[in-house]
Parts: C-alpha cells; structure tokens; sequence
C-alpha cells in the first residue's frame, strides 16, 4: 500500500517549506517563522525523509530547490494561500455587514449622558445592525449569562463567575447644584456639603442600597442624608434646581444642556474622587471581534463625552 504523503506529515513541516521555497535561505525562513536556524535544519531532515527527496541544496547564494520541491510548493501554494485567508478572515470584524441585533444595557448614569452619541456612533459604522439600548437592572448581569443581552455598561458591579470586566474609563466626581447654591466653590470638599441633604442617582447593581455619596460623608463624621432617589435623572434635576440638594454624579454629564444648574469638582482625602466604569459580558465572548469592536466605540464615546465636557467648563 503507498504511503498516504498527507496524514503521514506534520502540516507544520509543509508551512517550513513553503518559506524556505521563497526565502531559498535558512537564516531568512528561522526569521520569518520565528524559530533557530537549527530548527529549521530539523524541519528540512523530516521533510526530505517524508517525501524522498533532498528539496533544497545548498548553492553560494544559499539554497537552491529541486525539480520535485519547485513543482510541489507551485502546487499546495494555493492551498495554504487560501487556507491562511481563511484563518485570517475568521478573525476580521466588519460592523459594515453585521446584519443582526446588539442588544446592550447601559446603567441610568450612562444611558442619560450617552445613548443618542453612541447610537449614532455605532449606526454610522453598523447600518444594517439593529440597536437596541436598554436600561441596566438588577436582572441584566443574568441576562448576560443567558446570552439575552449580549454587553453591558456599569460602574464595578459585583459581577458573578462568567462574567469578564473591561475597563474602560475612570470618570471623575462631580457634584451638581443649582446655579444659585450657596456652595459657591468650583472644587469643594466633602466638608462644603456638611448638613446640605443628597438627591441620589440609583444605579441599580450598584448604589440601590445606599447612596455612595453619604456613605462617604459619614465616614469622615459629616451630617447628610438622602432627601430624595430615582433613577429618573430628569427628575433629581427638577429636584436640584428648586432646592439646596446636591446630585452627585461626574463629569459625564452634559452640563451645557442644564444651564440652571452648575458643576462642583470633589477632592476626597486630597485626592480627585474618581470611580471606574467597566463592561461586563459573557467570558465565552472575551475573543468575540464583534465585542472588541463594541468595547472600542464604547469606550471612544466615554472619552469623548467626558472631554466634551470638561472642556465646556473650562471656557
């Protein structure tokens, strides 16, 4: 029975060839391959011993190939041509073709401050895809695991095994209040909010429990309490401007669209108070190109957003 040439060969051997038939040089193919010159010698014996052949011999130039090695890399070069196309292509993300749903949950603080920058963002590059944004709930980090939202957005949650956290930017804390407050200061302290109450932003995974800002203010013996929540920013904003409450929130916030109200800068033990904000999706999806694409964008309109506006205020 003759020997079956294919199944017998190690298919890496036929990559070694392949680059020795171009190159026709043993430093010049250890290079491109990222291997010893004398692992490639080895790779050249097997070669020679599989197909009965001396395939290259060595010439002042360097190597020069046999009848049988010119005729058979002319024939398994478009194989691996086209084997190497579609390994590479499998890895290629075009959102341009992407034709199916992105199904993303955003926490209230973000989709507030970015969902119709992002939503364009990702339709320019996606036209075909349908969007869908939904608010974040104490049932999205499930849903992720369920594979019925496919990512989303939130400050660090205490995400359960399967979920993988990326971060992607720290945003830093910013109170707001209204224009005539008598909190006067552009950067403040905790102890300029002593006494003064807190309209809470519920980010639900997150602060549903307690408010962050309260919990900092006792902790350093300061006098607050929470005077009103909801996860409805339009509503604490209604709150904030007809009274002497304090929304904490951060420099996402588009305080060029709410000229009634103005921005206080937080310096927490000498330091800007800063909080991470991260996605969360399935680990089985951590090599998915359509996730790195979204993570990208996602992560661009943050930026933006946040630059956006600290460069409003400093004009």
């Amino acid at each position: 029975m003759a020997k079956d040439l294919f199944y017998s060969l190690d298919l890496n051997l036929l990559r070694t060839f392949l680059v020795l038939s171009q190159e026709l040089n043993m430093r010049k193919a250890s290079q491109r391959l990222f291997v010893s010159q004398p692992a490639i010698s080895q790779a050249l014996q097997k070669l020679r011993h599989h197909f009965d052949d001396e395939l290259f011999v060595k010439v002042p130039s360097g190597l020069e190939a046999t009848h049988f090695a010119n005729e058979l890399a002319e024939r398994i070069t478009p194989h691996l041509d086209g084997l190497a196309s579609a390994l590479n292509t499998s890895q290629a993300f075009d959102p341009s073709l992407y034709d199916s749903k992105i199904k993303i949950a955003l926490s209230p603080m973000v989709l507030a401050c970015l969902s119709g920058t992002l939503f364009h963002q990702l339709r320019e590059q996606a036209p075909l895809a349908e969007i869908e944004m939904v608010g974040w709930t104490h049932n999205t980090l499930d849903e992720i695991n369920k594979g019925d939202v496919l990512l989303g957005v939130n400050y660090d949650v205490n995400a359960p095994k399967g979920i993988y956290l990326n971060h992607l930017i720290d945003l830093k804390a910013r109170v707001f209040v209204r224009k005539d407050h008598p909190i006067q200061k552009k950067v403040a302290e905790p102890i300029d909010f002593d006494g003064y109450e807190i309209a809470s932003f519920i980010n639900p995974g997150w602060n549903d429990r307690h408010s962050i800002a309260e919990r900092i203010m006792l902790s350093q013996g300061l006098q607050t309490r929470v005077g009103f929540r909801s996860e409805m920013i339009i509503a604490i904003i209604d709150v904030v401007q007809h009274t002497d409450m304090f929304m904490p929130h951060s420099n996402l916030f588009p305080i060029d669209l709410y000229p009634q109200l103005r921005a206080i800068d937080i310096i927490v033990d000498d330091e800007n108070f800063q909080n991470g904000v991260f996605s969360q999706y399935h680990l089985k999806n951590r090599n998915n190109p359509l996730i790195h694409w979204l993570n990208s964008e996602i992560q661009s309109a943050l930026e933006f957003q946040a630059n956006k506006v600290d460069s409003t205020l400093a004009i």
